[in-house]
């Protein structure tokens, strides 16, 4: 049997992320979406997510690139930068403060940092009503495993047992067309990871899925490349990771580099009308 999750990530970015996940989901082509806890339209996702409870919702755990829950001056002053309050701006600057403690990171005050505020977030979301179904984070830097285990034991301490897989099998690869070289280098590199991923995950009695799907196309997944996709998508459990939205005056003053493609990648979810022996499900 083939069964596919659409997931929506970067939900409460702005309102016309969350309108997009509102329509698509309606319209039968989205399943699930992942939540931000501190994010301009957290509030108004949560409003939609507690109207809509066939819409399967997860944390998207931000550690780079966002505001935190926490207090970035008295409880997490190496993972967020006291002065503006904010977490680090990209993954380069964000690996190298947290491999600066590598590898005595089990007992590194950056550890506790991760943990501290992964559970943050979680709580934030499930203490206004939010039944949460998995988790994953933004950027996928759960995929270092420095990262990994305290988010782990933050979820897990939470009572979730499920986490994306971030790594696109080969297939998927192959049947991306159109991606820019840069990240498809990027990519292809990544998947070294991905033993020690799995191997962490199944020591944290985690769950996941087959693979992710989309990942490579981030920013160019337009409605050509989620047909191939879905025409080779085989047997098994498996993630569409999309993010969906409206190219607005919200998404203007938002620092993401996904502005046209938000437009490209909610139209493209069309394609999924092509595809009714596909069994679509959510975590």
């Amino acid at each position: 049997m083939t069964r596919l999750i659409i997931n929506a990530d970067d939900f409460g970015l702005t309102s016309g992320v969350n309108r997009a996940v509102a329509e698509l989901h309606q319209a039968g082509l989205l399943t699930s979406a992942t939540l931000m806890a501190r994010a301009q339209a957290t509030a108004d996702a949560i409003e939609i997510s507690l109207a809509t409870p066939s819409l399967g919702v997860g944390c998207h755990v931000v550690l780079l690139d966002g505001e935190p829950v926490l207090s970035p001056q008295s409880e997490i002053p190496n993972l967020a930068d006291p002065i503006t309050g904010r977490f680090r701006p990209s993954l380069i600057p964000f690996l190298g403060a947290v491999h600066r403690y590598w590898p005595r990171m089990a007992a590194s005050p950056m550890n506790k940092e991760i943990e501290g505020e992964a559970a943050a977030q979680i709580s934030l979301l499930q203490n206004r009503g939010i039944r949460l179904t998995h988790i994953d984070t933004h950027k996928h830097v759960h995929m270092f495993p420095a990262v990994l285990r305290p988010v782990l034991r933050a979820a897990r301490a939470a009572g979730i047992r499920t986490v994306r897989n971030p790594f696109e099998p080969a297939w998927s690869l192959h049947a991306t067309q159109g991606a820019p070289r840069l990240r498809r280098v990027q990519v292809s590199l990544l998947r070294r990871l991905q033993s020690s991923f799995h191997r962490i995950v199944a020591e944290e009695g985690f769950t996941n899925t087959d693979g992710a799907i989309g990942v490579l196309a981030t920013g160019s997944l337009d409605a050509a490349t989620v047909a191939s996709l879905l025409r080779q998508l085989p047997s098994g459990t498996w993630e569409l990771v999309t993010h969906p939205g409206y190219n607005d005056a919200d998404l203007a003053h938002v620092h993401t580099r996904l502005r046209a493609s938000r437009d490209t990648e909610r139209l493209a979810l069309e394609q999924l009308r092509q595809f009714p022996q596909i069994d679509l499900v959510s975590f």
